[in-house]
């Protein structure tokens, strides 16, 4: 779940389309599309940038969980985690400085296959929201722009 001790982090390196939406992405040798859906004015060719966000939180998630099943050697057979972003009015955020007209949510259901007993499944969902992903995106982040 995310960077190994003492290794340098990879680079994601970003082709972006010279036409339409479709973009080609290359981390440590792999290759991915990421596209826009049809009704957006895309090739849907890929996931959108919102999709492999989501994704990452899904990976992240399931993985967090595997390894902390495993240390105990819990009965966690199998995880899935079904995601999706929306972006809902912030009438109600409680710790903004000043309130945006909207603010994303996302939601996420975590589903537990095996025979794990209740504290496990409650222990289990608790650890779900302490992946790394999930705390990147609690987190305030900033990101650095500059011309290469």
């Amino acid at each position: 779940m995310g960077e190994l001790p003492n290794q340098e982090p990879r680079s994601v390196m970003v082709l972006g389309p010279s036409t339409g939406f479709r973009t080609e992405i290359e981390v440590g040798g792999h290759h991915l599309v990421v596209d826009e859906p049809v009704a957006v004015g895309g090739a849907d060719a890929g996931p959108s940038p919102y999709e492999m966000l989501l994704a990452a939180l899904g990976a992240c998630t399931s993985m967090t969980l595997r390894l902390y099943a495993d240390k105990r050697k819990w009965p966690l057979e199998r995880v899935r985690v079904s995601l999706q972003h929306r972006k809902v009015h912030a009438q109600d955020c409680a710790d903004c400085d000043h309130k945006p007209a909207k603010m994303d949510l996302v939601d996420r259901v975590v589903f537990l296959e095996g025979a794990l007993s209740d504290e496990q499944r409650t222990k289990l969902m608790e650890i779900a929201d302490r992946c790394p992903v999930h705390q990147t995106m609690q987190s305030k982040m900033q990101v650095n722009t500059r011309q290469g």
